[in-house]
C-alpha cells in the first residue's frame, strides 16, 4: 500500500493456511540498509524486509536464503531459495523483498499467493 517504512524492527505476520504466524522482522528501508541486507551474517533470526526492492543477489553471502517477492499489497508473488553467489531475476510487479534463512519460509507458510502484513515498532 502507500506506506513508507523506516529502518528498524517489527513483526511479519503471515496470513496462511496455518492461521496467523508472527515472525521477528528487520526492516531495511534506507539505501544503506538495503545494500547491506544480510551480507556477512552466519544466521538470521526471523526475516528481513527490503523496501522498496524488486530483486536481490547473494554475492558475498555466507548462507543460502529464502527470498519472497511481494507486490505493493504485500501478496507473495514468488518464493525462491538462493545459494550464495547468485543473482536473482527482478520480478516485474515486486515492490518489496523478504529474506530469511533457507527453509524458514516454508515453515511459516510463506508461499505464492499468501498475504503478509508488517507491524513496525
Amino acid at each position: 500500500m502507500g506506506r513508507r517504512w523506516r529502518d528498524g524492527r517489527g513483526a511479519l505476520v503471515v496470513h496462511g493456511e496455518r492461521g496467523d504466524v508472527s515472525v521477528p522482522l528487520e526492516i531495511a528501508a534506507s539505501y544503506r540498509a538495503r545494500t547491506k541486507g544480510l551480507l556477512g551474517r552466519d544466521a538470521v533470526e526471523g526475516a528481513m524486509l527490503l523496501t522498496p526492492a524488486g530483486g536481490v543477489h547473494t554475492f558475498r553471502m555466507r548462507i543460502p536464503i529464502d527470498v519472497a517477492y511481494l507486490d505493493r499489497r504485500l501478496n507473495v508473488l514468488a518464493v525462491r531459495t538462493m545459494r550464495p553467489g547468485r543473482l536473482g531475476l527482478p520480478r516485474l510487479r515486486a515492490r518489496h523483498v523478504l529474506e530469511a534463512e533457507a527453509g524458514a519460509m516454508a515453515g511459516w507458510g510463506v508461499r505464492d499467493g499468501v498475504r503478509v502484513t508488517v507491524d513496525a515498532e
